[in-house]
């Protein structure tokens, strides 16, 4: 996937959607006010945004007209990564700003939230209703002896008690963190038990599929290994009643009291999220009140371009950072789109239909159910009202060209259709929406405001038109503030520092193009080497995955002992095809003609599944590490995996591996 392979857009904004966007009229406006370039479009803007660093963010806290009740000394009190100090002297808080739609009286009785689960739905939550809930929370939370920085977590599904208990916990300067409610036992503590939470809420269990899932087992373990905790919140999804010593919701969220908003410094920590911890512990991610409240502020008003009036629906679960992300609509007086379900009940185009009911005008997904609809010969425009859509936005993986002709085609010509690449690591885009310039298929739009991306070489020299290292040169507000638990910041630095001094390295293969569109290869740390030719996983995928014999691969470079390389390609088949001859010639051709030579595999492996992370990640390294002989217990934390068992299928071929090599027969 090169810019040389799409010349001409797929879609094109017209005149006057480039006029309405808001990041025109913030153009405009910055060029009055700020110095920003009236002219030259949004490479001008985006120059401006990393050139002029701090004029930037100053201009984006008073767009957004950011609260500080006290005021700041100086943007950027130091540019070093790690260690940059942002908006030093300032305090403010993020639930107030996510909850100050609700003091509009024309939109107060609007709703907030719309929550849709398998059964019912959208149900709505009013702006004042959410206000009041959170006043009420707050108050108990601070009865209960929660004071800033304490940690409180939530293990919770994605529905509006939990956006309540998150603003409560902000409102008061505690320090939110969650897991979905399908994480097990093993997996939630591996989390939170890192922070010592104070408080937790936890639903009795909760609903997916079609069926029913108790977890008051799982409650009673983590209650029982959770020795920090002073309150737990019995959320009765299932209706059973509070187990004894648990607090009951509806007690807590009954009061109509005003919520007092603690007002923190600028660094103040809002939340942590944990990386997959595919080969040790989770990382305990901290990002900070003021670093989200901007960032988030940037990204979905100026490049999701919502605002009042939209509805904001992302398919996501409280253990992913989307879910946090979606929240931060509120920010913009946006309602957003809580679905609890699963994302392919009753049939795989289920999303699209929560779309159509709750008249989502940014539709987001991943790249995968958008390629299963595709395969599943889904025609989400024909089978539903999909008029109000303005976007439809993926991530979790960079989504393949035919995803965008499927989408084009199938949802409407004029839809503007947004690949975004970022990471929980700053909980926010790198790269992707900007709805004033076109679409180019297999692309992603471009790099986002204040973000210095470029790609670079191993010389840490960057390069257009080639495959680099994605690095961001210039500091970001919503980098992590630190890790927990990590007092010298080694953990921290060696995650992101330790290839470019200074500079962040964050393990994704890009090509940035000379239009300024990026393309995402897959991970660098699983980086697929023949005869010193660099090639993305995630290329490779999208050549195979389009047989319609394929349901999923993983492709994996291994180091032999002996120097050699060996690249197996494993397969996950639709159902009914066979891993013959035929099919295997099939994709070794498919490979050779989309991409390269290089890239055909040195054999062809039928597998029962491909495992992935909880957050449904592809699980490359772990494999890699398998496959060169690690045991399951060193290569892999069992907790962020979703099918343990998938990973003995790769434990013993890489047994059977070593065996033949041990008897001088050929392991390939």
């Amino acid at each position: 996937m090169t810019s040389a392979a799409s010349p001409s857009p797929l879609w094109q904004p017209g005149a006057d959607r480039i006029a309405a966007a808001h990041v025109t009229r913030f153009q405009s406006w910055a060029a009055e006010r700020y110095g920003a370039p009236a002219d030259g479009g949004y490479a001008a803007l985006h120059h401006w945004s990393v050139t002029e660093l701090e004029t930037f963010w100053t201009a984006v806290a008073d767009w957004f007209d950011v609260r500080f009740s006290t005021p700041y000394e100086r943007v950027l009190g130091s540019r070093a990564m790690p260690g940059a100090e942002w908006f030093p002297g300032a305090t403010l808080n993020y639930a107030e700003h996510a909850l100050r739609t609700a003091d509009d009286p024309a939109r107060a009785d609007e709703p907030a939230l719309l929550h849709v689960d398998e059964t019912q739905g959208p149900t709505p939550v009013s702006w004042a209703e959410l206000r009041r809930q959170v006043g009420s929370l707050t108050a108990e939370l601070r009865a209960v002896g929660v004071r800033p920085g304490d940690r409180v977590s939530g293990y919770l599904p994605n529905v509006p008690q939990a956006v309540v208990a998150f603003l409560a916990s902000a409102a008061v300067g505690a320090v939110w963190t969650s897991c979905a409610p399908d994480f097990g036992a093993r997996s939630v503590l591996d989390r939170f038990q890192q922070i010592e939470p104070v408080v937790l809420f936890a639903v009795d269990g909760y609903r997916y599929g079609d069926k029913e899932h108790d977890r008051t087992e799982t409650i009673a373990e983590l209650r029982a290994e959770l020795p920090t905790l002073r309150a737990v919140v019995h959320i009765p999804l299932l209706g059973t009643p509070a187990p004894e010593g648990a607090l009951d919701w509806s007690a807590l969220t009954s009061a109509d009291t005003e919520p007092v908003f603690e007002q923190v410094p600028f660094a103040h920590p809002l939340w942590v999220l944990y990386s997959s911890g595919t080969t040790g512990l989770p990382k305990a991610i901290v990002q900070s009140q003021g670093g989200i409240l901007l960032e988030h502020f940037k990204q979905i008003g100026l490049h999701c371009d919502l605002g009042p009036g939209d509805r904001f629906f992302w398919y996501t679960s409280t253990g992913w950072m989307m879910w946090n992300f979606l929240v931060s609509g509120l920010l913009t007086g946006t309602t957003i789109v809580l679905y609890d379900g699963s994302p392919g009940y009753p049939d795989t185009g289920a999303q699209w239909g929560v779309a159509e009911r709750t008249g989502a005008t940014l539709f987001g997904t991943s790249a995968a159910y958008v390629m299963a609809c595709r395969k599943a010969d889904v025609h989400p425009a024909r089978d539903h009202d999909l008029s109000k859509i303005a976007c439809v936005a993926t991530t979790g993986s960079p989504l393949p060209p035919d995803g965008f002709r499927w989408l084009h085609d199938e949802v409407a010509e004029d839809l503007w259709i947004a690949s975004v690449s970022g990471g929980t690591d700053v909980c926010t885009c790198f790269a992707g929406a900007v709805p004033t310039l076109p679409v180019h298929i297999g692309e992603l739009q471009a790099a986002c405001l204040g973000t210095d991306l470029q790609a670079w070489d191993p010389q840490g020299e960057p390069v257009i038109d080639e495959v680099g290292e994605l690095v961001v040169t210039n500091p970001m507000p919503s980098m992590p503030v630190r890790f927990w638990n990590d007092p010298d910041g080694s953990r921290y630095h060696d995650s992101y520092f330790d290839m470019y001094p200074g500079v962040w390295r964050h393990g994704d293969w890009i090509t940035l193009t000379d239009r300024g569109s990026v393309v995402i290869h897959g991970r660098s740390d699983s980086t697929l080497n023949r005869q010193g030719v660099r090639m993305g996983s995630a290329d490779i995928y999208e050549a195979v995955e389009r047989l319609p014999e394929i349901r999923e691969s993983l492709v994996i470079g291994l180091e032999e002992p002996d120097g050699g390389y060996w690249m197996p390609l494993f397969v996950h088949l639709a159902e009914g095809a066979v891993l013959d001859d035929t099919l295997r010639a099939r994709i070794k051709t498919t490979i050779r003609q989309e991409l390269s030579p290089r890239h055909v595999p040195d054999t062809i492996i039928e597998v029962p599944a491909v495992p992935h992370t909880l957050t449904g990640k592809r699980i490359e390294v772990p494999v890699k590490r398998l496959l060169q002989g690690t045991e399951l217990a060193k290569a892999v934390n069992p907790g962020s995996v979703d099918n343990l068992e998938l990973l003995h299928f790769y434990e013993a071929l890489a047994r059977e591996r070593r065996e033949a090599r041990a008897q001088g027969v050929s392991a390939k």
